[in-house]
Order: C-alpha cells, then structure tokens, then sequence
C-alpha cells in the first residue's frame, strides 16, 4: 500500500505541476526581436533580461539562443546581433 500511495502522490504531483506549467506558458506569448550585443553582454545576462515571464530555466532559454542564431559557442561580441525571444502576457 505504501508503495502505491508513493507512486501515485509522485505521479499526481508531476501531473499537477504540468498543467500548472501549461497554463503559465498559456497566460504568456513568445515573441522574437533582433538586438546589438554591447560591451559586457554574454548570454547569461541576456538570458536573465530576457527569459522573464517563461518557465524556460538559464541553460534552457541559452541552448535556445544558440541554437536560433546558430552559435557554436557561448562566445559573442560587442556590435553583433542576436535573435532573442521575449515573453509578454496576453491580453484579454
């Protein structure tokens, strides 16, 4: 019984935290704008600017930075520019 009451509290609060994450992605649209990289930018900052109001975490929203602007690594330099997505509440 122990067994079965562990499984299903871990299996009803995985379900739970999923439909909570689904209706936090719901309340907010993705959106993308281009940006200059300034002096001192690194991914990192731009992920904490950026990745706001997301359930994405750092490493998430930077292996998607990467992979939308095709970076081979975390390098980048002042002047360049970078696709980045933002995250706003939809209105209703």
């Amino acid at each position: 019984i122990a067994v079965i009451t562990v499984f299903s509290s871990a299996l009803l609060g995985h379900s739970l935290f999923n439909v909570m994450a689904g209706e936090e992605q719901d309340r907010f649209s993705r959106y993308y704008k281009s940006i200059q990289i300034c002096q001192g930018d690194s991914l990192w900052s731009i992920a904490d600017e950026y990745r706001e109001n997301s359930t994405m975490t750092v490493e998430e929203y930077i292996k998607e930075l990467r992979t939308m602007n095709q970076l081979r690594s975390d390098t980048i330099h002042a002047g360049q520019y970078l696709t980045v997505m933002y995250f706003e509440e939809n209105k209703k």
